[in-house]
């Protein structure tokens, strides 16, 4: 069944919201203004543009002859300060869920083609494995050509890339490829893979180094490195673990960094919560004693492997430590005059009290998820914290997921 609807206005995950008489239909691929003929579904609550009966003049041609199919960008219809705005809207909403009125900055913006780490889905299609992104709102995998965001080393590899998939594919489950651009090739590290006979071994190592790839690892197991697949923060090279957890866009991360970096500048001890491989741990280490929080061994090992390398950094001390199931106490962040913590996208919400009870004069939260970052920041504020400013960052071009950096003081 079809219907002609007015969308009022994009929702958190970027589909356009028509109100009707059944409450909310979602339509993706629609603009605020617009009225369009939708395919209905899922009860009337969500539906499929058929034909855009009036356009917004916000409305831009998609970049990506994908665009519709692939699950990967939703708003690659808007126009760029549309774009930014909805954005930066995000932020402040869910932060007046919250009860923060604060003024966000304007969106910092991603350039295309600079993604420098992809996850791939391949699903077995015959003798071949097909590889490629999820559809928008499927399980069904949409092969990909061209792809406007990523690294042109990431997308030239892509024909490569789907030939190891035929090799590594289990008979029963999808493979997933985490492809990482590093300065000495790609980093390809997959997961759900077959248990590899020692032919299919062979096969995988010999077209890794026939691609060129710089490490090639399956469901943990390094199989192949030719090179040191490193990256660099703020100038020091760092060799992340096989699918270890990075920041997916080099200038994102950078961006974020100098907000941190510029806000703590005084501190004399530093405590990084959720470090990571150590994106800010090893910038701040240039000016400040840091200790380095994670619970992922692979992650502290690289860090601690970058900093025994580096020169000129004050001293870094490291402790993995699961920070949901055992938060720092009042008495661990005594010592430390600044924090920053950047979690997983459930927030930090035992970290923000034990906090918010602390004698910390400085705190940067980073955060993937401005819902959670809402509510850690009004704990922040109960606790005596002044919010000083809050930033967005884009990293995910063209989708809905939005960063962003908030910096807090003690309140005198």
């Amino acid at each position: 069944m079809s219907r002609e609807v007015t969308i009022a206005r994009l929702g958190a995950q970027g589909d356009g919201i028509a109100e009707t008489g059944n409450g909310p239909l979602f339509v993706p691929f629609t603009l605020p203004g617009e009225v369009v003929r939708a395919d209905l579904f899922e009860g009337e609550k969500r539906g499929t543009p058929l034909e855009i009966l009036k356009a917004s003049d916000e409305r831009a041609k998609p970049p990506c002859p994908h665009f519709g199919a692939c699950g990967g960008c939703e708003l690659q219809h808007a126009s760029p300060a549309f774009y930014a705005e909805y954005k930066r809207g995000i932020v402040i909403d869910a932060l007046s869920r919250h009860g923060i009125e604060a003024d966000v900055a304007p969106l910092v913006p991603c350039a295309p083609g600079t993604r420098r780490r992809v996850t791939l889905t391949a699903v077995r299609a015959g003798p071949k494995a097909l590889l490629g992104f999820h559809e928008a709102h499927s399980d069904r995998v949409v092969p990909i050509g061209p792809c406007p965001v990523a690294m042109p080393g990431i997308v030239d590899a892509l024909p490569a890339l789907e030939k190891l998939a035929t090799i590594l594919i289990d008979r029963k489950a999808p493979l997933k490829l985490t492809v990482t651009q590093t300065d000495a090739g790609l980093d390809i590290a997959a997961s759900d893979a077959a248990k590899l006979s020692e032919e299919r071994h062979r096969q995988a190592v010999s077209h890794a180094l026939a691609s060129k790839f710089a490490r090639l690892s399956s469901n943990g197991e390094i199989l192949m490195k030719a090179r040191l697949p490193q990256v660099f923060f703020g100038g020091i090279a760092v060799e992340p673990p096989p699918g270890g957890f990075l920041q997916a866009v080099a200038a994102a991360e950078d961006a974020m960094a100098e907000r941190v970096l510029k806000h703590l500048a005084k501190a004399k001890r530093v405590a990084d919560l959720f470090a990571g491989s150590g994106a800010f741990t090893l910038r701040l280490a240039k000016g400040a004693k840091v200790h380095a929080v994670e619970s992922e061994a692979g992650a502290l090992a690289a860090l601690d492997a970058a900093a025994r390398q580096a020169s000129g950094l004050k001293p870094i001390t490291h402790e993995r430590r699961d920070l949901y199931r055992r938060p720092l106490t009042v008495k661990d962040l005594k010592p430390y005059d600044g924090v920053v913590f950047d979690p997983p996208r459930a927030g930090a919400e035992g970290v923000a009290q034990a906090l918010a009870a602390s004698t910390v004069k400085r705190i940067a939260a980073v955060s993937c998820n401005p819902q959670t970052l809402g509510r850690d920041l009004r704990i922040l504020i109960d606790g005596g914290f002044q919010l000083k400013s809050v930033t967005p960052i884009d990293q995910f071009l063209w989708s809905h997921h939005v960063e962003a950096v908030a910096l807090l003081e003690r309140g005198r």
